[in-house]
C-alpha cells in the first residue's frame, strides 16, 4: 500500500507554547486514522498543520496527486440566512469550476434527497447539516478527507449513521480518512490506525496495540467511565 502522508519530527508552537513536539507517523492509502487525546492535546492543531494552515517545523509530505477535503469541527455561518444546502454546494462547485452533475453526485453519495437539498439550512438537523458539510468536502473528488470530530453534538443513532457513511466512503471509494474522535468504541470498530496525543508524548499503531488500559490511563491520567465499557466489552 502506498504511503499517502509522511510526517517527520513535526513541531508546532502557538504563542510561544509547544502544542505538538517531534511527532512522526505515516499514513497509507485507504487507511482510516483516528486521532484521540484529551482536550488541549493538539488534535485540531495537527489537522490544520496537515492542511498547511499553521506554521510548523519538521516535514509534512503528501503523496503527489493527493487531493484533500476538510470538514471542520465548527462552521462560522449563520444558519438562519435564507440559504439552502443546494446553494452552498453550488457555490463551492462554482469556485472549483464543477458542473451541477458534480453537485448531484456528492448529494447522492451522502444520501441528501432533493427535499433536503432545497430546505433552508436553518431547519436541518445536526446530522443532516453534517452530511451537507461532508458533501461539500467531497466536491473535487478528494482521495483524502480530514474530519475534526464529525459527530460532535450528535445523538448516538445519528452518530452511527455518519460513521457508516465514512466507512462506506473508505471501502467503496478508496478515500483515506483522518478523523478526530472522542468515541473509543467507534474508533476501535472503524479505525485501521490510531494516533493518541497527550502531554507525555504520542502513541501510534493499530487499535489493538494502542487502545490498552495502560496507554489510556497514561493519556488521560484517569480512565473515564465510558472508556471502561470499551475495555470490558472488547477485553482490552
Amino acid at each position: 500500500m502506498k504511503t499517502i502522508l509522511s510526517v517527520k519530527h513535526l513541531t508546532v508552537k502557538l504563542d510561544g507554547r509547544d502544542i505538538i513536539t517531534d511527532l512522526s507517523f505515516e499514513l497509507h492509502e485507504r487507511d482510516m486514522l483516528a486521532i484521540i487525546g484529551p482536550n488541549g492535546s493538539g488534535k485540531t492543531v495537527l489537522l490544520r498543520s496537515l492542511l498547511h494552515l499553521l506554521p510548523y517545523e519538521g516535514k509534512i509530505e503528501w503523496m503527489d496527486g493527493a487531493r484533500i477535503g476538510y470538514v471542520p469541527q465548527r462552521v462560522a455561518a449563520d444558519r438562519q440566512l435564507p440559504l439552502s444546502a443546494r446553494d452552498l454546494l453550488n457555490a463551492k462547485a462554482n469556485v472549483l469550476k464543477l458542473s451541477s452533475a458534480d453537485t448531484e453526485r456528492v448529494a447522492s453519495l451522502t444520501s441528501l434527497t432533493p427535499e433536503l437539498l432545497d430546505a433552508n439550512m436553518g431547519i436541518l438537523s445536526g446530522g443532516q447539516f453534517q452530511k451537507v458539510l461532508i458533501a461539500a468536502a467531497l466536491l473535487g473528488q478528494p482521495n483524502v478527507i480530514l474530519f475534526d470530530e464529525p459527530t460532535a453534538s450528535l445523538d448516538e443513532l445519528t452518530e452511527e449513521r455518519v460513521y457508516e457513511l465514512l466507512h462506506r466512503l473508505k471501502e467503496e471509494r478508496g478515500i483515506t480518512i483522518v478523523l478526530v474522535s472522542h468515541d473509543l468504541s467507534i474508533v476501535y470498530r472503524n479505525a485501521t490506525t490510531v494516533l493518541c496525543m497527550g502531554k507525555n508524548g504520542a502513541y501510534f499503531g493499530s487499535p489493538k496495540e494502542v487502545l490498552t488500559p495502560e496507554a489510556l490511563e497514561a493519556l488521560y491520567s484517569a480512565l473515564p467511565k465510558y472508556y471502561q465499557h470499551l475495555l470490558d466489552h472488547h477485553g482490552l
